[in-house]
């Protein structure tokens, strides 16, 4: 089909292209012939090619199919979940591998009874978990719950019981280093109680028999908190029909041996030392009332302190002028005796002498000793 178009307005990348009923096309310039100016008039041939579209078809239609093969094809699969070990308190889930095809994995998630558990850490690698703490002889559900960038998928519902306490098939055993007749006992008590032994360490293993804690072995089972226990502990479990606790068997615990006689000498006792009053007087606080009382007290001690320094200031001034009163009356009485006695002849003593060797018994001990009879008698003989 051959088309005329007139130019119009000619740009250096778009030049405008008038049909005959005056219609604008925009067409490149670089398409147009040389040397053409507004006015010129140009015929355009326009024709379908139908081999090119043909061979455009057959690329397209080639990628898509190569977009489904690559993405398309698969899925991911749903996880198969199933019970591996179940015992009175545990449980040891499994499943396979995850295949997410050409999605990228968001979460792998564990339910219990239908609430989610907890996230499976690393579930490329790890394709099984344990979980503890159950109830003796309870029922439980579990399923798996896949999240991908294709989608969701939930496996199917595992339920699990949980054993009683005298079911012991749960029993996974691992041995250690053991004598060789230690070993086959071990083996035919394991096979009577209807529990099984393993070679290796594993997550299902619930107990570690051994007389020797060393070894690669004994090592994992310490890692991985499994209790080691001696084989006493199977027969034990054996002769009582149930499940025993490990406490007594521990490949550590402490036997009880022969008492042995120690002689203690026993510590003399201090006698304790009791805290002073006044320091724990002193550590309680007082009231304002308490305190009042006290200051009280104080100024009724004070005074009567200084009652009694007074009173006894005025009794020694009393004493001390009594006795000088007294000292003063002798030496008067002495001065008018000796008067008397010079004037008085030789002879029997006077009544005043009398008074005066009265006076002088009762005085005070300063006073010498009274006069003997001999130094009266020259006294007088030297005064006549």
């Amino acid at each position: 089909m051959l088309v005329s178009l007139t130019v119009g307005k000619v740009d250096a990348g778009v030049t405008v292209l008038l049909t005959p009923d005056k219609r604008l096309i925009e067409f490149p310039s670089i398409l147009l012939p040389p040397n053409i100016i507004s006015g010129s008039i140009v015929d355009i041939a326009v024709s379908r090619n139908h081999e090119s579209e043909a061979k455009a078809d057959a690329q397209f239609s080639a990628l898509q199919d190569q977009i489904f093969s690559s993405f398309g094809a698969s899925q991911p699969s749903t996880p198969v979940l199933r019970c591996r070990n179940a015992t009175q308190t545990s449980v040891v889930l499994e499943w396979d591998p995850i295949e997410l095809a050409t999605a990228d994995l968001i979460s792998l998630s564990l339910y219990r009874n239908g609430q989610k558990a907890g996230n499976i850490p690393r579930p490329m690698q790890m394709h099984s978990t344990k979980i503890s703490g159950l109830a003796v002889d309870t029922e439980y559900s579990f399923h798996l719950v896949l999240r991908t960038t294709a989608g969701t998928y939930a496996s199917k519902q595992v339920v699990v019981r949980t054993h009683k306490m005298t079911d012991l098939s749960g029993i996974t055993i691992t041995t250690g280093i053991l004598p060789a007749h230690i070993r086959e006992e071990l083996a035919k008590a394991v096979e009577r109680i209807g529990a099984k032994i393993v070679d290796g360490v594993r997550i299902d293993t619930t107990h570690f028999v051994t007389t020797e804690g060393r070894g690669v072995p004994w090592e994992k089972a310490v890692e991985m908190n499994i209790p080691v226990v001696l084989p006493e502990w199977v027969d034990a479990c054996e002769q009582n029909g149930r499940i025993l606790g490990v406490t007594k068997f521990y490949l550590d615990a402490v036997r009880p041996g022969p008492p042995t006689t120690v002689e203690e000498t026993p510590a003399a006792a201090s006698p304790p030392t009791p805290a002073p009053a006044q320091q724990a007087q002193k550590d309680l606080p007082q009231t304002p009332a308490q305190a009042d009382d006290n200051k009280e007290t104080d100024t009724k001690k004070g005074e009567a302190k200084e009652e009694s320094s007074d009173d006894s200031d005025e009794e020694d001034a009393g004493d001390e002028d009594k006795a000088k009163t007294a000292d003063e009356q002798k030496m008067r009485l002495e001065d008018k005796d000796t008067q008397k006695v010079a004037l008085r002849p030789g002879g029997q003593p006077s009544p005043e002498k009398a008074v005066v060797e009265d006076a002088g018994e009762d005085s005070s001990d300063d006073k010498g000793p009274a006069p003997s009879p001999g130094d009266v008698a020259s006294f007088q003989d030297v005064a006549l």
